[in-house]
């Protein structure tokens, strides 16, 4: 079982100061147990004291406003979750996280070494789902309808435009689908075929069973500093 968790400070002075590096990692911990909700996570006991209090009472000490903001876990049967910190600033922190889930009865040191490899990879090209399947239906659409409004832009007649929009449509999942993204340590090679490959030294079959990244502040609307 894996879990990720984003806490929010108002500064980059205050994300680096003990304090609070020791509050996040007190929130995971207890994540850990507590499950991905925020407000659960909020609720649970750690020393004595509830998060939230843990929270109001890092706030005061430091002088900065800080919150929880989101929370994410993955498990497995059989397998590992592995993780990556990008830009870590301590052990497990930093401003892009991800966990990644294998499903798999295959060696542990292997699938622990290709998992921080996956999870890397998931850092640096931000894949939306794992294939196809797992895309927002309505994200495909608008892009089917990209493609096709370009084509018929061109005057190109109907049997090509469906041609196009196919062929359209599988570039656009190997930028967005990490299966068939090309996989950053060996860009001539797709994710797919780099897990076949780390099943053969795994000697089992490997399954992509999930992935999370967060990134430190992203979809927060910031204000203009004046």
């Amino acid at each position: 079982k894996g879990i990720l968790v984003e806490v929010n400070s108002e500064t980059d002075f205050v994300a680096r100061n003990d304090l609070f590096q020791g509050l996040v990692k007190m929130i995971a911990e207890a994540a850990l147990s507590a499950g991905a909700s925020v407000d659960k996570i909020l609720a649970a006991k750690a020393g004595g004291i509830t998060i939230n209090e843990a929270i109001a009472d890092t706030i005061a000490k430091v002088g900065e406003n800080m919150s929880l903001r989101r929370a994410a876990e993955l498990s497995v049967g059989k397998g590992v979750i592995a993780s990556y910190v990008h830009n870590a600033v301590s052990d497990g922190l930093g401003r892009i996280g991800v966990i990644v889930a294998l499903e798999s009865t295959g060696k542990n040191d292997e699938l622990k070494s290709f998992g921080r490899m996956v999870a890397m990879h998931v850092a640096s090209a931000n894949p939306q789902a794992i294939d196809a399947a797992g895309l927002d239906a309505a994200a495909i659409e608008r892009e089917k309808a990209v493609l096709s409004d370009k084509a018929k832009a061109q005057g190109k007649p109907a049997n090509v435009i469906d041609k196009i929009v196919e062929s359209g449509l599988k570039t656009f999942y190997k930028e967005v689908c990490l299966l068939d993204q090309g996989f950053i340590f060996d860009d001539k090679k797709s994710v797919a075929q780099a897990v076949k490959e780390a099943e053969a030294k795994a000697g089992a079959p490997i399954k992509v069973a999930g992935f999370v990244r967060f990134a430190l502040g992203e979809g927060i609307e910031r204000t203009a500093a004046n």
